[in-house]
């Protein structure tokens, strides 16, 4: 038993300078997801904006969910929220309050992405899984300013029941996006990258070279489907854990490198290789240490001047000191671990919940914890097979001199042919996912509030000419097996006109 439990522990250990770089990587990752959301700030989450809040309430509202950024559809209040987690994010980065720096960025992240859901990835769903476990790491131990005021840890090593749940929380990502792709497309045929590389609203460069040839496309697929199902395996292997990691690791670099070359994916492919920092072993951190340890310590020394510059300022200071008593410690520590292999059961039959195959299904009344805590998550991109509809928007806009400009493409004339590149179109990935769900009879709802935004945007620029009609077409372009695609068909999903001025 002495030689077991450590070997069964090793796989789960983690270095506390590796977690401290999963702090700094997912702190930096929630910035430069506000910065770009941020730029359609009044679009995505006000009532002037695609998805009032009343349309929210009516048609998109869980009512197990919160969200701070319902609490008013004006521009002001969100421009608020938002700076107020963009400083939460740099204090997570720097590690300044790092416990109350993750749970207020956590509270901030999730009351975000619930304000409007028609813009949310799969990528989210793990950017958040990354702080709400973050919360129970001490993952500002290094590398923080809170460490400033600690002595050096004795060890770097570290092993709790939160490590066992980081590298889980990791390996269902995989393990559950490989599973729900059962389509013959992943498992037999070998065309799914091929229908991949077919949809031109997500097709990047390198998968332009790359489509025309069949038989590499074919081998892509078998070679992501089985590194999804089977890469996994290395992180629970009791031996060479360090090599296992690295291979781990740089495989996965590689995957969404690769990923972010040929797709159009956003923050997806950062924010899973950010998710895999916790897992770098101390050889390699050591030379990272050397390099880092007098970067860092300069700007450390400027930080706390600014800080110290700015906290004098303050009328009060607080203090707050807790006083432990005999074995509280110990108590509280063993509550953690319990409350952490709680959760991570829940999370894992959750996981096991989304495969078609599973038996014991989660009943509803249960997922009322999963949908107020956002610990719900889906990893099912492109499955279980890879969309076949294909095609671009044209939004027609009719003059009062009755002439037809795409305002898609800044009021040129209208033209029936394909773009060049389909994905320009698009200002970010969060209109690319927008535009994908305004495409399903099921969100009908939202078509006509997209249009009149459109509409007045456009006329809040007085150089343009005014119009009497907008139409929202989506040229439907469906692509067939062997290089074939099918003739585009013009539908028109939305007609709008402006109000009548009185």
């Amino acid at each position: 038993m002495r030689r077991l439990l450590p070997a069964l522990q090793n796989p789960f250990e983690l270095d506390l300078r590796a977690l401290a770089l999963l702090r700094i990587g997912t702190g930096a990752v929630v910035l430069t997801d506000l910065i770009i959301r941020s730029t359609d700030l009044v679009a995505h989450y006000t009532n002037l904006g695609v998805l009032p809040l009343h349309v929210l309430y009516q048609y998109g509202w869980n009512p197990y969910v919160f969200s701070l950024h319902t609490s008013s559809g004006l521009w002001q209040v969100q421009a608020l929220l938002f700076a107020l987690a963009a400083l939460t994010a740099a204090a997570l980065v720097l590690g300044y309050k790092t416990r109350w720096a993750t749970a207020i960025s956590w509270l901030l992240l999730i009351s975000l992405q619930n304000r409007n859901p028609l813009i949310v990835q799969g990528g989210d769903d793990l950017l958040r899984m990354l702080l709400f476990w973050g919360f129970f790491l001490p993952w500002g131990r290094v590398y923080s300013l809170d460490s400033r005021k600690q002595a050096a840890p004795s060890s770097y090593r570290y092993f709790s029941m939160v490590t066992v749940a980081y590298v889980v929380q990791l390996a269902l990502v995989y393990w559950c996006t490989a599973l729900l792709k059962n389509s013959p497309e992943w498992t037999q045929d070998g065309t799914a990258i091929y229908y991949a590389l077919s949809l031109d609203q997500i097709l990047m460069p390198l998968g332009r070279l790359l489509y025309p040839h069949a038989e590499l496309l074919r081998g892509l697929t078998f070679l992501t489907y089985y590194t999804e199902l089977l890469l996994p395996f290395l992180l629970f292997l009791p031996f060479r854990i360090t090599w296992w990691r690295l291979l781990f690791v740089g495989v996965l670099y590689a995957f969404h490198l690769g990923i972010s070359l040929t797709l159009f994916v956003g923050l997806f492919y950062l924010i899973n290789m950010a998710s895999v920092l916790g897992l770098l072993p101390a050889h390699v951190l050591g030379k990272l240490a050397a390099w880092l340890h007098p970067r860092w310590a300069q700007l450390a020394a400027r930080t706390h001047t600014w800080r110290r510059s700015w906290v004098t300022w303050l009328p009060v200071r607080i203090n707050v000191h807790v006083q432990w008593y005999p074995g509280s410690r110990r108590l509280l520590r063993a509550g953690r671990e319990a409350a952490v292999g709680a959760l991570l059961v829940y999370i894992c039959w959750w996981n096991l919940d989304t495969l078609p195959q599973f038996r014991w299904k989660m009943t509803e009344p249960m997922r009322w914890f999963g949908y107020m805590f956002r610990v719900d998550q889906r990893w099912g991109m492109f499955a279980p097979a890879v969309f076949k509809d294909d095609g671009w928007f044209i939004l027609d806009g009719t003059t009062t001199a009755g002439q037809h400009l795409d305002l898609n493409r800044e009021g040129q004339p209208v033209e029936a042919t394909k773009p060049a590149s389909v994905v320009a179109l698009f200002k970010n990935d969060r209109w690319r996912k927008y535009s994908e769900n305004y495409l399903f009879v099921a969100n009908s709802y939202m078509r006509p509030y997209y249009c009149n935004y459109l509409l007045r945007i456009w006329h809040e620029n007085p150089a343009h000419p005014p119009l009497r009609q907008l139409e929202v077409v989506y040229m439907k372009e469906v692509t067939l097996p062997n290089y074939r695609v099918a003739p585009p068909v013009r539908e028109v999903l939305c007609t709008c006109a402006p109000a009548p001025r009185p």
